[in-house]
């Protein structure tokens, strides 16, 4: 079933506003008269296979059958889509956990309402004949990096529990869209980036492999992207709030045990820039990895474990992207956790 993809699509209504922000409580009507709640979701990038899910409840009805019509919007990075859902111009935001702690610290009200990816995809990448095998071999390298990100700022502490310090490697400053390039063209020997995003867009684009060190697999694991929404909707939206979370868990759950096919085909005109169907189901099947930790193993996708938010928070904490390492309470509602 079909009801929208990036634009309202099968409902009978003209909503001008609907896909540039916020819905602000906006209705609509499907064909069989029932009447959807107009919600938007901006990602926290270009669609990619890890937004697979999302596309896959749009286009197989979960979303409507828990009364939402949902338009997916593109993305900017993390820290714009935490500061639109602040600012009311999104219902609904994916983002990287740190940027919403950073986001909190900043005075921004925003609450993530359940962590889905609770295994970090930050990588470093490198095309696999470069010998790069162990952290320890990363020595010497020069290395493409995005000042300010978050995969910047926790990799010092990556090289410190594997035994290395900043002085072992080179990183050179470069923008978030030019990384790859800077890999491809020999410029660096690597970037850091998400093994669910740029990895197999190089691979593909180059005709190499690609080869990652995870960090989740050399020490350091925290949260990455979750759902978020301005603070107030807690409260005033309670309702659709509860509604959202668990109809992107139930999206997640049914997409993770579908033909993987079918998900993907869900992503068809996302975007004028979505990757192959090759790369997005690499990327989609790497995502499927990351969605719990020993604590919620078996749980729906979206519940989180308090003792794993303060674990993440005391990471970004002492690698100084927020100042004071607060109660998880301060930036997560634990009581909108989808139920088994």
């Amino acid at each position: 079933m079909k009801v929208s993809r990036l634009v309202v699509g099968a409902v009978a209504v003209s909503l001008a506003a609907a896909g540039c922000g916020g819905s602000g409580g906006e209705t609509t009507t499907n064909a069989d008269g029932v009447e959807l709640d107009v919600v938007t979701l901006t990602l926290n990038w270009y669609p990619y296979g890890e937004h697979a899910p999302f596309y896959y409840g749009v286009d197989q009805g979960i979303f409507e059958e828990h009364g939402i019509d949902l338009t997916i919007q593109a993305g900017q990075g993390s820290q714009k889509t935490v500061q639109a859902a602040t600012a009311s111009q999104t219902d609904f935001g994916w983002a990287d956990t740190p940027a919403v702690l950073a986001g909190v610290a900043q005075g921004l009200d925003v609450t993530s309402v359940g962590v889905f990816l609770q295994t970090t995809p930050s990588s470093a990448q490198f095309f696999s004949d470069q010998e790069i095998e162990t952290p320890d071999d990363l020595r010497g390298k020069t290395i493409a990096s995005t000042a300010g990100d978050a995969l910047s700022a926790t990799f010092p502490t990556f090289l410190e529990i594997n035994g290395l310090s900043e002085d072992d490697v080179t990183l050179q400053n470069t923008d978030p869209a030019g990384k790859m390039a800077a890999v491809i063209s020999g410029q660096t020997d690597a970037l850091l980036g998400f093994a669910t995003d740029q990895g197999p867009t190089m691979q593909e684009s180059a005709d190499r492999p690609v080869s990652y060190l995870r960090f989740a697999d050399h020490g350091l694991n925290f949260f990455s992207n979750g759902l978020i929404t301005a603070t107030e909707n807690l409260t005033e939206r309670e309702d659709l709030v509860r509604r959202m979370v668990a109809a992107s868990s139930e999206s997640w759950a049914r997409a993770s045990e579908a033909d993987v096919a079918e998900v993907i085909e869900a992503m068809s005109g996302a975007s004028e820039q979505l990757p192959s169907p090759e790369v997005l189901t690499e990327q989609f099947q790497a995502t499927l990895e990351l969605l719990h930790t020993e604590a919620t193993e078996g749980l729906p996708p979206g519940v989180n474990d308090e003792a794993d938010w303060n674990a993440t928070i005391e990471i970004f904490a002492d690698a100084g992207v927020i100042d004071n390492a607060e109660d998880a309470s301060v930036y997560w509602d634990a009581s909108f956790a989808p139920e088994g």
